[in-house]
């Protein structure tokens, strides 16, 4: 769910402000004038955590929920908020044509956000040098890339989960060890190195604090692309404020807190694996049963910023992300019927040609 973009009337001539990644203030594009951040009335929370178990029993106070009016893509099923004065406008996901139609979400309010540091000049360039990398393209794809063709900066949600774990296990520790054996090798006796492992019981407690792990809120992007945008410099999350949403979008999630937490659970039970297995040490590791506690567990409703461009291409849709800080491209891609074909009959013609030259050299 997209939500409508956040407007700051300009103090000295009244239009909007937007949020400007170069120096991270509230920059008015009409009469050039400037504002720092938390200057205004708006004001920002604390970047603190949530109990979770207080969220689940949805007994978070009515200051951590916000309501808002949204309408669904019926291409790729995104839930998009527009200004109520907007009757048709474009999916932000994935360039399909959508008309509005109103209805309630009620969900938490985010509590930090990572603010754009690339314009969208910056992510055109990424965008553009990712996608002249691309062999097999279509020319209308590079096209597009030269054209310009406007990108929408949207921060995606992400929770982020904080928990303390002490887990026991029981298991088995490897140790290799080497058997000499004879054996007829092209009708000789040779002696060859035989590998085999020892075991022994082993058990014990391995603990771990998890800060910051980071579950995807969103459905409208496939996980792959938002998993490849990675790594995210979360130390530099600030205490959310609408400000920085001055100019962009800001997509609400639509993966629940509970589907969330399961994500990072799961995430938590392979790191956990990977230290029962250092505990257990040796050469190689058996693991028969983990029991683990998991305690204060808190969250964390953020939001993450990403640049977005939807191409269409007979008929298909490709969508390009760029992430707002680092720059990291990652999206779908076209493929020329016509560049493929012409370079596999390229690649005919100079295998016949070496095959010619071979067979003619043996003449």
């Amino acid at each position: 769910m997209a939500k409508v973009e956040h407007r700051f009337p300009c103090e000295q001539c009244g239009a909007d402000y937007r949020f400007n990644p170069d120096d991270g203030t509230l920059t008015c594009d009409h009469c050039g004038h400037s504002e720092a951040i938390g200057a205004g009335p708006w004001g920002g929370a604390s970047l603190r955590e949530l109990d979770f178990d207080t969220a689940i029993a949805d007994r978070l106070p009515d200051s951590e929920i916000e309501e808002t009016r949204v309408l669904t893509c019926p291409n790729c099923a995104a839930q998009v908020e527009f200004d109520p004065n907007t009757h048709a406008a474009e999916c932000p996901f994935c360039a399909t044509p959508v008309v509005t139609d109103t209805g309630v979400s009620r969900h938490i309010k985010p509590r930090g956000v990572l603010p754009f540091a690339l314009d969208e000049r910056s992510a055109h360039q990424a965008m553009g040098d990712w996608l002249g990398r691309l062999w097999f393209a279509p020319n209308g794809l590079k096209e597009y890339a030269r054209k310009g063709r406007k990108m929408q900066g949207i921060y995606v949600p992400y929770w982020t989960f904080d928990a303390d774990t002490k887990s026991s296990y029981r298991g088995e520790r490897g140790v290799v060890y080497y058997e000499t054996r004879t054996v007829m090798r092209d009708g000789k006796r040779v002696q060859q190195q035989v590998p085999k492992v020892r075991w022994s019981p082993k058990s014990g407690r391995v603990a771990r604090f998890f800060d910051d792990v980071l579950v995807l809120a969103s459905q409208s992007l496939p996980k792959s692309y938002t998993d490849a945008l990675e790594p995210w410099d979360l130390p530099a999350l600030e205490p959310y404020q609408p400000e920085y949403l001055a100019g962009f979008r800001a997509e609400a999630y639509t993966v629940e807190l509970q589907e969330g937490y399961q994500e990072a659970r799961g995430h938590m039970a392979r790191v956990i694996e990977r230290d029962v297995r250092f505990d257990i040490g040796g050469d190689r590791q058996r693991i028969h049963a983990v029991d683990t506690e998991v305690r204060d567990v808190t969250f964390k409703h953020i939001l993450l910023p990403v640049w977005m461009a939807a191409y269409k291409y007979r008929g298909e849709t490709y969508r390009f992300v760029v992430n707002g800080r680092t720059g990291r491209v990652q999206g779908e891609r076209p493929w020329s019927a016509i560049k493929i074909t012409i370079a596999v009959v390229l690649g005919l013609l100079v295998a016949a040609g070496v095959g010619y030259l071979v067979a003619t050299g043996q003449q």
